[in-house]
């Protein structure tokens, strides 16, 4: 069970509801404890990330990076419970279960560890930007979209710090790494569409007045995800020289 709810107490926004607002309440509630569960289980993305990097010889400064992103992801979960804490709810929820943390043995060291910098920081962290900025477009001025501003913020950083990292490291391979990424892809976009399409369900479809609780249309978000990928990540990873294009056409999903 996660319980965040005393550490919440020092961060409840000011909602300044009005009545249009009370009966999404419940809806809201749900929406920022899925959150909040999701934000703070990934930190454990984040401490493997670590370790991997440790193992493999990152510098210094780029592992404290990965440490503070883990420190970053657990207080993005108090954040969303202190808005679940603000509506009404209880900021505690069951934890999801963790699939273990991928170190891919079929790989080098370095492949190993860019596939993971390409499947959490190129692609769930990206994805993970864009949606909150739209969502944090369509909130009023105020405590919450204070709140969400600094959540995206730092998911900026988590972002960045992947593109950055490879294309640092993507030169060290040899001539067919690109090319081998570029398969890996195929299963890690599957992954990425199946939990997205998870978490946006189209039967969500709040009236306007929820864009100022941070609720937003399935379909809209489900539109936002493609519109990233394929605008974004795909030619992103494609002006490095891996074939994403042709995986993300490709794309397959496998449970392990």
């Amino acid at each position: 069970m996660l319980d965040l709810r005393e550490e919440t107490q020092a961060y409840l926004p000011q909602l300044n509801l009005s009545p249009e607002h009370y009966p999404l309440k419940d809806m809201a509630i749900k929406t920022w404890k899925g959150r909040m569960v999701n934000e703070h289980g990934s930190a454990v993305v984040f401490d493997g990330l670590y370790q991997q990097g440790l193992d493999f010889g990152l510098e210094e400064a780029d592992l404290a990076r990965l440490r503070s992103f883990a420190d970053e992801e657990r207080q993005h979960g108090v954040l969303c419970g202190a808005v679940v804490e603000a509506l009404g709810g209880e900021a505690r929820a069951d934890v999801l279960e963790q699939p273990e943390f991928p170190v891919h043995q079929d790989a080098s060291p370095l492949e190993g560890l860019l596939r993971n910098l390409l499947s959490i920081s190129c692609l769930s962290e990206t994805v993970a930007v864009s949606l909150i900025a739209a969502e944090r477009e369509e909130l009023p001025e105020g405590e919450l979209k204070e709140l969400l501003t600094k959540i995206w913020a730092e998911e900026c950083g988590h972002a960045n710090f992947g593109w950055r990292l490879l294309k640092d490291l993507l030169p060290q391979g040899d001539s067919e790494l690109p090319q081998r990424l570029g398969e890996y892809l195929c299963h890690a976009f599957g992954h990425l569409e199946a939990h997205e399409l998870a978490h946006l369900p189209l039967e969500s479809n709040p009236p306007p007045a929820g864009a100022a609780l941070g609720l937003c249309s399935g379909r809209e978000a489900r539109a936002l995800f493609y519109a990233t990928v394929e605008g974004i990540i795909v030619p992103s990873l494609e002006s490095h020289g891996i074939p994403a294009k042709w995986a993300w056409e490709e794309r397959c999903y496998l449970e392990n």
